[in-house]
């Protein structure tokens, strides 16, 4: 199959991305499990999640999604075929303009946050003095939003010049900074009056500064300087708009689902949007390993194949990093189904999370789990309709899926409760998978579907094998508490990965059968 040296590169280069994913992701169950232990599923946990979702929101709309994307699109172009002094100008132009952007908008979120909550959860009213408390960690964590698109700036900067272990490490740091700052003052706070649940929303806002700060050393040394430009008549910075713009009303529809979601959940019984935070929190370890890292090694490759033309070599491409991402997420989603319930126990129910808490978020694990697979890909599809300069269809499949979310909702909210989100949310991430891989097939002029899909069923059938195996496998009396628990799930884990990868070189999955010769090259040459 053509595209081997690409594939190779995306190979390596989200292997890099992935081991500083996981160091993040560990970091962050780390810190879910210091806000299980303090604060449980209650109302100081509930009032948390939604004071951090509020700016998390917009984070999503003017950094992590639309920003990189465009950036990194433009930017590589400049860096191309331009001079490096009109590059430099071009990120100071971009960062300036950035800045003052976000800072109004952190302003304005300040200065409206009571509406704010009380439109995203209106139930919190109920529980007396929630609101005030979720309105207070608002204002503490809002200007969070400009630290993180800062360095989301950075990172799209570093991933064009081929690094990308440091930016892929920063998201650490701001999972150190919370978990040390954060926890610190959350022991430290109440001897003087102020609620525990304040020290973990400043150590948030620190965690955001250490994320931007580790990456600006390394930018340094590529020659970057800040000198505060702004030039709203420059072409650069205009294509980034006219880039980002419809890239972020494509975005809003996530974020409308993610309101949606919080709005119906805060409707639920009392730590329902705790349970779906700690679930998802979990869910997104894989997507971040897997799909992030493919996505972010993929996007400069496929901004160079589409600014040259090489339309077949980026259907190659993309099947790739398709393969790639479905050989880790299938696997990854039986395997949380099948090991829900004992996983969530040993990170989460430590302190104030009950056995309760632990039923309930690994039930919202299994839905969530059920879209595993189309999470990933979407993160890997909508980068490339970026580099081929169309914004129009991420949109139309964004809002395709906010319909479809709250019909899923309103029909299946009464009976399964919370639960119904994290399966409305799978469901309609799935369509939107669909919908897009469609549209990019006809719009690049085909890509081997036929080779994709083949290997998909694949490695169902061989997830679907692993799943059944560690299901017998598994002790029912050794998954209920302390060291047996752990070394049980550990044990399972290893007949997984073994029965998965065993009935992956029967099949011939092409993922396995690479990384079999290649490991068997290495031996020789060792």
């Amino acid at each position: 199959m053509p595209g081997g040296s690409n594939t190779s590169r995306i190979a390596r280069s989200a292997g890099s991305v992935s081991i500083a994913v996981f160091f993040s992701r560990i970091l962050g169950l780390v810190r879910e499990q210091v806000l299980a232990g303090l604060f449980g599923a209650g109302t100081a946990m509930d009032a948390f999640v939604v004071a951090f979702r509020i700016p998390n929101l917009l984070r999503d709309l003017f950094a992590e999604g639309a920003l990189s994307s465009a950036f990194v699109t433009v930017f590589t172009e400049y860096d191309e075929k331009r001079s490096q002094a009109e590059t430099w100008f071009l990120v100071n132009n971009v960062l300036t303009a950035l800045a003052i952007i976000i800072s109004i908008i952190v302003l304005l979120g300040m200065g409206f946050s009571e509406e704010l909550v009380r439109l995203l959860a209106p139930d919190f009213a109920l529980v007396p003095g929630k609101i005030a408390l979720t309105q207070r960690l608002t204002n503490i964590m809002f200007p969070f939003l400009l630290l993180v698109s800062l360095a989301a700036l950075f990172m799209g900067l570093l991933n064009t010049k081929g690094y990308f272990f440091i930016p892929a490490l920063a998201s650490s740091c701001f999972n150190l900074g919370s978990i040390v700052i954060g926890g610190g003052l959350a022991l430290f706070l109440p001897r003087y009056g102020y609620q525990a649940i304040t020290g973990m929303a400043i150590g948030t806002l620190s965690g955001g500064l250490f994320q931007l700060l580790i990456q600006v050393p390394l930018a340094g040394r590529l020659g970057y300087r800040f000198r505060p430009r702004l030039n709203l008549a420059h072409p650069g910075l205009r294509r980034v708009g006219r880039l980002v713009i419809p890239a972020i009303i494509g975005l809003s529809a996530t974020q409308i689902n993610i309101f949606v979601n919080t709005n119906f959940a805060s409707r639920c019984a009392e730590g329902s949007v705790a349970w779906l935070n700690y679930a998802f929190r979990l869910i997104q370890f894989p997507i971040g390993l897997f799909g992030v890292a493919l996505s972010v090694a993929t996007l400069p490759v496929v901004a160079r194949q589409a600014a040259t033309g090489n339309r077949k070599e980026l259907g190659h491409t993309l099947v790739s990093s398709l393969n790639l991402a479905f050989a880790l997420t299938v696997p990854a989603a039986a395997g949380l189904w099948v090991l829900a319930e004992p996983v969530v126990r040993i990170i989460f129910e430590h302190g104030r999370f009950t056995g309760l808490d632990t039923i309930m978020t690994a039930q919202a694990v299994r839905f969530y789990a059920i879209g595993l697979l189309a999470y990933s890909a979407v993160k890997i599809l909508v980068p490339v309709f970026y580099a081929l300069n169309d914004t129009r269809w991420p949109v139309i499949g964004s809002f395709v899926a906010v319909a479809a979310n709250i019909v899923v909702i309103l029909a299946t909210l009464q009976r399964f409760q919370h639960r119904a989100i994290a399966l409305s949310t799978s469901i309609t991430m799935i369509l939107n998978f669909l919908l897009l891989a469609l549209v990019l097939y006809r719009k690049i002029g085909g890509f081997p579907a036929i080779h994709l899909l083949k290997s998909l069923m694949k490695i169902v059938l061989a997830a679907g094998t692993m799943a059944v195996v560690v299901n017998v496998a598994m002790n029912p009396s050794n998954t209920k508490n302390g060291l047996l628990l752990l070394a049980e799930v550990g044990k399972l884990i290893l007949i997984g990965v073994f029965t998965y990868s065993v009935v992956g070189l029967v099949l011939n999955i092409e993922p396995f059968r690479k990384l079999f010769f290649m490991l068997i090259s290495r031996m020789k040459k060792g």
